[in-house]
């Protein structure tokens, strides 16, 4: 009912206006003193050319656009509903008129322009009066705030916010640290300053709020923006990224609260599309651990580049039922197979490479708090090496192409039984690269931001809490990576790979924890140390001051992408991994206990560096694995052929798989 009056009020005042148009035309054309006869022929036609001209305006939809935000867009359609009405008058105006048109031909020009003036300028007028009019009448209360950044991103940002609080907000004006924007206006606000005037702008215009919108910027510069914000006494918001520009799509919402996100991020992983659709688009994708922070991102992302089916394996029910429930709503055109499976569980593992032989696999599946593992150190190795090589050896057998191992850089001179079981996890799939023709390769990063366990999720609750907020050493530092930014890179990587190589990815400058404690109370409104305390507690066990994402023997060769990395191929034995690793995995003789671990890792990388406690823990005799022979070849091969003396190449324990 309410959508009716509008319309109505609408037609009403056009047809006002229409009219008003040819009324306007006849007095400057005969200088105020119109001949009687036009105004007859005028009042004659004035019905008809009317309602002629009303259809034209509803055929070009001028009724249903909602003109508080009329731009461009609004006056080309009142220019092309003017000119259809307007040609359509005419020629009716010749045909009923025995070929002369009752008004004179240049009251006809004067009138189509005086048309679109009018009718144009009433759309507009409302549009004029909400960005502008309304601006006269501030409420007393009105927020008074600064837009750093006077690019796509800051009109955008002023547009919304004229439109969204109706003169609740008042915008100051713009800084931008570019010359040639200096003292120019935009969105009818001046250009005021760069960076550096924001503290004497802040004073002189009483500033409340700053919104950050430069979504191109790199996390330092805006950490220098936020400090400068901080010092100035306003609060500082932000609009997060450049996808939000996309289509014009800004909006309130969207601006939020700096997080400390926004501050460690650098420049957009930038991918190749075709080495990453040629890989992946038709084939069927197996992801491991797909339920956890890496690997149901994995999963998000590959359904970009239409996989064939997209198989997401996880121990855990509940983070499968997720992941699946999401994708199913998201991406429905993706085939999507969702398998709760242990890696551990063998036959298990083989059946599943059997029913669906995956092409390509992205192994995220992993145990990877270092403090837990401290406690459950066979566990990291059961799941992290065993995991590994029973997967591994199962695309083997079945023919999979690539196998893309997720790694850490806490494998390198590992101090934890976490890191030391996922160097030893890339010792396998080296050896296996060495055997097979499937291309094995290995990703190494560092920390990634909100995934679960992480450092700041954690900060969070406790600053939620009150504090204190808990740093386990003052000099602690960490590399960090977003989760998005990491799989893309990693699925990169993939596309990349030849077999073999340990990739690393540039994970930028390292940050102090200490400094990332103090940046997250202060975002969160507090002063460390007054409002929220910050506990110094002590090292973890297994826990180092700073990662490293090379062992002493390795280096780094450069790649085509500029954020990924391969680091040389280091000293791999394979008799030593056939008999300490892969022996023991087959004849179930993994340790059972810590100072088992702590033997086996010593073996294999002498360069683990365990506590004190630990090395001097009492020497046991080695473990030696009974019954393992020679690898050789068979006529069963599995792609190179060496499993016979591993349980006769696995057609044992698949047939064994099927009925199970």
């Amino acid at each position: 009912m309410v959508f009716q009056q509008r319309t109505l009020f609408l037609i009403l005042i056009d047809a006002i206006l229409v009219n008003l148009s040819t009324i306007f035309a006849l007095l400057i054309r005969f200088d105020g003193e119109v001949p009687q006869t036009y105004f007859a022929a005028f009042f004659h036609f004035a019905p008809l050319f009317t309602g002629i001209l009303i259809v034209s305006f509803y055929i070009f939809g001028l009724y249903r656009r909602a003109w508080e935000y009329a731009s461009i867009g609004e006056l080309i359609a009142v220019v092309g509903a003017v000119s259809l009405g307007s040609i359509l008058n005419v020629f009716l105006g010749y045909f009923l008129n025995n070929e002369t048109f009752p008004l004179p031909r240049s009251v006809i020009i004067l009138t189509f322009i005086l048309r679109i003036v009018l009718i144009g300028g009433s759309r507009i007028a409302w549009r004029l009066f909400r960005d502008y009019g309304l601006g006269l009448k501030r409420a007393k209360g009105s927020k008074r705030v600064l837009i750093a950044g006077a690019g796509d991103a800051g009109v955008l940002v002023a547009k919304e916010l004229k439109s969204h609080y109706n003169g609740g907000i008042e915008i100051v004006g713009f800084i931008d640290d570019d010359v040639s924007k200096q003292n120019m206006m935009v969105q009818g606000r001046s250009v005021l300053g760069t960076r550096r005037d924001i503290p004497r702008l802040v004073e002189k215009h009483r500033v409340k709020e700053i919104i950050i919108a430069i979504p191109s910027a790199s996390g330092k510069e805006k950490r220098a923006i936020v400090n400068i914000c901080k010092e100035a006494g306003a609060k500082v918001k932000i609009l997060p990224g450049v996808y939000d520009l996309i289509d014009g799509t800004v909006k309130v919402d969207k601006i939020r609260e700096v997080e400390v996100e926004d501050l460690l991020g650098r420049e957009p992983v930038k991918v190749d599309l075709n080495d990453i659709t040629h890989y992946i688009r038709n084939q069927v994708v197996l992801v491991t651990g797909g339920g956890g922070s890496i690997g149901s991102e994995l999963c998000r992302q590959i359904c970009r580049y239409q996989p064939k089916t997209l198989l997401v394996l996880d121990s855990c029910e509940n983070n499968v039922y997720e992941i699946d429930l999401e994708l199913r709503k998201t991406c429905p055109q993706v085939h999507m197979i969702p398998l709760v499976k242990d890696l551990r569980d063998r036959k298990s593992v083989l059946q599943v490479f059997k029913t669906y032989r995956p092409q390509v696999v992205f192994h995220a599946a992993a145990h990877k708090h270092v403090p837990m593992m401290e406690y459950n150190p066979e566990d990291a190795i059961k799941n992290n090496v065993m995991g590994t090589y029973h997967a591994a050896q199962a695309a083997d057998m079945f023919g999979t192409k690539k196998f893309v191992l997720i790694s850490t850089d806490k494998a390198v001179n590992p101090t934890s039984f976490m890191g030391a079981s996922k160097r030893l996890a890339e010792m396998v799939i080296q050896y296996l690269d060495m055997i097979s023709k499937t291309s094995y390769v290995a990703v190494r990063f560092g920390n990634v931001l909100g995934s679960t366990g992480s450092v700041i999720p954690l900060f969070k609750r406790q600053i939620a809490a009150g504090g204190p907020v808990t740093v386990t050493h003052p000099d602690m530092v960490r590399f960090f990576m977003t989760i998005p930014e990491a799989v893309q890179l990693v699925i990169q990587a993939g596309a990349m790979a030849k077999g073999g190589e340990i990739f690393v990815l540039d994970m930028g400058e390292p940050v102090k924890i200490m400094d990332l404690a103090r940046s997250l109370i202060e975002l969160s409104g507090l002063e460390p140390g007054k409002d929220i305390d910050i506990r110094i507690t002590g090292t973890r066990p297994g826990e180092k001051l700073y990662e490293e994402l090379l062992t002493a023997e390795e280096g780094l060769t450069a790649t085509t992408h500029k954020r990924i990395f391969v680091a040389k191929r280091g000293n791999i034995l394979p008799e030593l991994i056939e008999e300490k690793i892969i022996g023991r995995i087959i004849n179930g003789a993994l340790p059972q206990h810590e100072r088992d671990a702590l033997l086996m890792i010593r073996e294999l990388l002498p360069e683990f560096k365990e506590k004190e406690a630990r090395a001097a823990a009492p020497k046991a005799p080695v473990q030696r694995t009974k019954g393992h022979a020679p690898l050789e070849d068979t006529e069963d091969k599995g792609t190179a052929g060496q499993w016979a003396g591993m349980e006769k190449a696995g057609e044992k324990l698949v047939a064994g798989a099927e009925t199970s």
